[in-house]
C-alpha cells in the first residue's frame, strides 16, 4: 500500500482521513484516491503539517 508513512501519521495522531482532507481542501473520497499513488515529498510535507496542526487542536 502506498503512502504508509502518511496513513500511519494520521492514525497515530488519533485523526481520521476526513479531518485531514477537510483542511487539505479535498473531499474525503478524493483524498483517499490521492493516497493510492505514492505522493511527492512536498505534498507529504503539507499533509504532515496538517496532521501536526490538527493534533495541536485536540
Amino acid at each position: 500500500m502506498n503512502n504508509q508513512d502518511v496513513r500511519k501519521a494520521i492514525q497515530e495522531a488519533g485523526l481520521k482521513q476526513w479531518q485531514v482532507s477537510e483542511v487539505y481542501g479535498l473531499h474525503e473520497g478524493n483524498f483517499s484516491r490521492l493516497l493510492r499513488k505514492e505522493l511527492p515529498i512536498d505534498k507529504k510535507e503539507k499533509i504532515f503539517s496538517i496532521v501536526d496542526q490538527l493534533k495541536g487542536d485536540k
